[in-house]
């Protein structure tokens, strides 16, 4: 019988499916390195990029810090002027109060009631005076509490009043707080009077 060696054949193809094997494996690290080297390189790129930016950002910064600086103190010297105005204001306002708290006074002031005494200290006002019954004096209370210029308008007390010509007197004291309207409150209170 005749014997044939296939062995060297088998051999052969081993050896091929090997170095196949070996450059399919080659090959895939090849890409891999190359992929990564691309993706590096582009992150590199970016990484510069985005750093131009800063740099670019932080001279801009550095330019513009003495306008900040210009424009903190402009912001400073106007809430010091704001806060001056405000107490012109104020002083303007107070100034004509007491003006307007007896022009108050008279508007609210009925027929039959005699005021014989104003007294004010710290915010508050007293009344004092005479009337002719206590009818009237509730009705100067409740005049005086729809008026812008008083607050938490209170009766202290009443008594009878020395009699003149015969008739006898009401004699009241009353407590309110001044109030000093802001403008706004003022035109609407002169809208609603007319």
């Amino acid at each position: 019988m005749i014997e044939i060696n296939l062995l060297a054949h088998r051999e052969a193809r081993r050896a091929a499916e090997l170095r196949e094997s070996l450059a399919v494996l080659l090959l895939g690290l090849i890409m891999i390195v190359g992929g990564g080297l691309m993706l590096n390189s582009r992150t590199t790129d970016q990484l510069n990029v985005v750093r131009a930016q800063v740099g670019q950002l932080e001279s801009d910064i550095s330019r513009y810090r003495p306008q900040e600086a210009l424009v903190s103190g402009f912001k400073k010297k106007k809430s010091e002027l704001q806060d001056k105005l405000d107490v012109i204001e104020g002083l303007d306002r107070a100034r004509s109060g007491p003006v307007r708290m007896f022009d108050e006074l008279a508007t609210h002031t009925p027929d039959r009631l005699w005021l014989t005494g104003v007294t004010t200290a710290g915010g508050q006002v007293t009344l004092e005076g005479n009337s002719l019954d206590n009818g009237v004096v509730a009705d100067f209370l409740r005049s005086l509490n729809g008026s812008q210029y008083f607050a938490n308008v209170d009766l202290v007390k009443t008594g009878r009043g020395q009699p003149v010509n015969g008739v006898r007197l009401v004699k009241f004291e009353i407590n309110a707080d001044l109030v000093t309207p802001t403008p706004e409150e003022e035109g609407e209170g002169g809208a609603t009077d007319a």
